[in-house]
C-alpha cells in the first residue's frame, strides 16, 4: 500500500530529526526542508500529502510560504508549528488555508493525531470529489446522433434564461436528465434542484407536497411541513408527469406562476417565492386539454420553451454507445469485469425497438452485469424479447409492464417478419401487412426498422 508522503519544514535540525523519526515509526514517508525556498522546490517536484511547516524561519517565513504551497499543491494539508504562537497568528494561518496549528514544545502524540486527522480529511475530500464527478457524469446525456446533438444545443440555449421549459418525451427517454442538465447550466446552478413526481403522489396529498401545510391543517398534520416550492426557492423545481395533476392543483400551480406567491395548506399568509419551474410529461397536453383534463392557460404558462426528447428507436447509432456506457458503470458498481458484446448480440441490440427507451436498456445492462458470468455477452444471454427481433422468438407476456409496450413489441416483430418474407421489398411487405407503403414507412421509422428488416 502506498505510504503517505509528509514534508517537514523547519530551520532547526533537531526538530526535523525528531519529527522524521516519529513519523517514520508511524509508517509515513518523510522528506525534510530547512527553509521556505527548499520546501517550495520539493513541493513542486513531488506534492506531499501533509506539510509540517514552521512559522518562524530565516528568509521567507511560514506564513509567506503557506499560500505558495496551497497554490502548488492544493490537495496537501498544511499544519503550522511555532514556538511563539499567538491567537492572532493562528487565525491568520487558518485564513491562509492551514489545516491546523500546533505550538512548540509540541506533544508527539498531538503531532501524530493531527497528521492522521489531516490525512483522513484529505481522503474524505477526495472521495467526495470522485462521487461528485461520478454524479455529474451520470447526469450527462450520452449519444452522438443528430437528434441528441440538437437536444444538447437546445438545452444550452435554454439553460441560461429564466424561461420555463416544458419537456416532452416517452417514458424512459431521460426527461429528468434533461431537466437536471438545464439546471446545471443555469444561473441557479448553485441553488437547489427539487423534483416532484405528480403521478406518484396521491391526489389528496399533492397540495401538501407542493405547498406544504400548517400544523393541524388536516388529520395527521401533527407539525408544519415545508413544500417543494419552498425547498426550491431561488432554485429550480421540476414538475414531472405534470399532466397527472388534478384540475384543482393545476389552478393553484397556475396562481404561483402568475403571482409568485402561494399559501400553505391550512394557512392564510401569502408566501413569496422565486422558483424557475420546469415541467415534463409523456402525454400529449393538446389531447389532455381537448379532453378537459388539463388547463389550457397552465399549458401556455409552462410551454415557453418546448423541448422534445427523442425515443431510443430514433437513436440507433447510440444504442451500443449507451450499452457500453451502462455496462462499464455497473461493472464498476459490482466489481465485475466490463462486459463486451459479440457481433450477434450487438446486432440484436441495434435491431430491437426499445419501447422502454434508455431506462429499459439501462435495466437490461444491469441484469447482464449481474447474471452473465462470461465476459462476453452473446445472443442467448439477451432477453427473449430482444432476441425476438432476430429470430422470431415468441414474446413472453411477463416481459411487458403494460399492454401498450407489449403491443408495440409484437407489432415491431411482426413487421420485421413480413419484410423478411418479402425479401426486403417494401411494397410487397406492405401488401402482406395490409398497409399502404406510406403507412409502412411510418411504422418502420417509429420502430427503428431498417429496409432489410433489422
Amino acid at each position: 500500500m502506498h505510504k503517505p508522503r509528509i514534508l517537514v519544514v523547519d530551520d532547526e535540525a533537531g526538530v526535523r530529526r525528531t519529527l522524521t523519526e516519529i513519523l517514520k515509526d508511524e509508517g509515513y514517508q518523510v522528506v525534510v526542508a530547512a527553509d521556505g525556498n527548499e520546501a517550495l522546490a520539493m513541493v513542486k517536484k513531488q506534492p506531499p500529502r501533509v506539510v509540517l511547516l514552521d512559522i518562524w524561519m530565516p528568509g521567507r517565513d511560514g506564513l509567506e510560504v503557506l499560500p505558495e504551497i496551497r497554490r502548488q499543491a492544493p490537495g496537501a494539508a498544511v499544519i503550522m508549528i511555532s514556538g511563539h504562537g499567538t491567537v492572532e497568528t493562528a487565525v491568520k494561518a487558518t485564513k491562509l488555508g492551514a489545516f491546523d496549528f500546533v505550538e512548540k514544545p509540541f506533544s508527539l502524540d498531538k503531532i501524530i493525531v493531527t497528521v492522521r486527522n489531516a490525512i483522513r480529511q484529505g481522503e474524505l475530500e477526495e472521495k467526495a470529489r470522485l462521487l461528485t464527478e461520478q454524479l455529474v457524469g451520470d447526469e450527462e446525456i450520452i449519444g452522438n446522433c443528430a437528434p441528441i446533438q440538437e437536444l444538447r444545443a437546445q438545452i444550452l440555449r435554454a439553460a441560461p434564461s429564466s424561461a420555463r421549459v416544458l419537456i416532452f418525451g416517452e417514458n424512459g427517454t431521460g426527461k429528468e436528465l434533461v431537466a437536471r442538465m438545464i439546471h446545471r447550466h443555469s444561473l441557479r446552478r448553485d441553488e437547489a434542484f427539487v423534483e416532484v413526481n405528480c403521478a406518484a403522489i396521491p391526489e389528496d396529498l399533492i397540495e401538501s407536497e407542493l405547498f406544504g401545510h400548517t400544523k393541524g391543517a388536516f388529520n395527521g398534520a401533527s407539525e408544519a411541513k415545508q413544500g417543494k416550492f419552498d425547498m426550491a426557492h431561488e432554485g429550480t423545481l421540476l414538475l414531472d408527469e405534470v399532466a397527472d395533476m388534478s384540475m384543482k392543483v393545476q389552478a393553484k400551480v397556475l396562481r404561483v406562476l402568475q403571482e409568485q406567491t402561494f399559501e400553505r395548506v391550512g394557512g392564510t399568509e401569502p408566501l413569496k417565492v422565486d422558483v424557475r419551474v420546469l415541467a415534463a410529461t409523456n402525454k400529449s397536453l393538446e389531447e389532455e386539454i381537448a379532453a378537459g383534463r388539463f388547463r389550457e392557460d397552465l399549458y401556455f404558462r409552462l410551454n415557453v420553451i418546448p423541448i422534445q426528447v427523442p425515443p431510443l428507436r430514433e437513436r440507433e447509432e447510440d444504442v451500443l454507445l449507451l450499452a457500453r456506457h451502462f455496462s462499464g458503470q455497473f461493472a464498476r458498481q459490482y466489481g465485475e469485469a466490463i462486459k463486451t458484446f459479440t457481433p450477434a448480440a450487438e446486432e440484436a441490440l441495434r435491431s430491437y425497438g426499445w419501447p422502454g427507451n434508455v431506462r429499459e436498456l439501462r435495466n437490461m445492462m444491469e441484469r447482464l452485469a449481474i447474471l452473465v458470468e462470461n465476459k462476453n455477452v452473446d445472443l442467448p444471454d439477451l432477453p427473449a424479447v430482444v432476441r425476438g427481433g432476430k429470430g422470431g422468438a415468441t414474446l413472453p407476456v411477463s416481459d411487458f409492464p403494460s399492454l401498450k409496450l407489449g403491443r408495440e413489441a409484437f407489432e415491431r416483430q411482426f413487421i420485421i417478419k413480413k419484410i423478411r418474407e418479402a425479401n426486403g421489398n417494401i411494397s410487397r411487405a406492405a401488401d402482406l401487412l395490409g398497409l399502404d407503403r406510406t403507412s409502412l414507412y411510418r411504422k418502420m421509422k417509429q420502430y427503428g426498422i431498417r429496409p432489410e428488416g433489422g
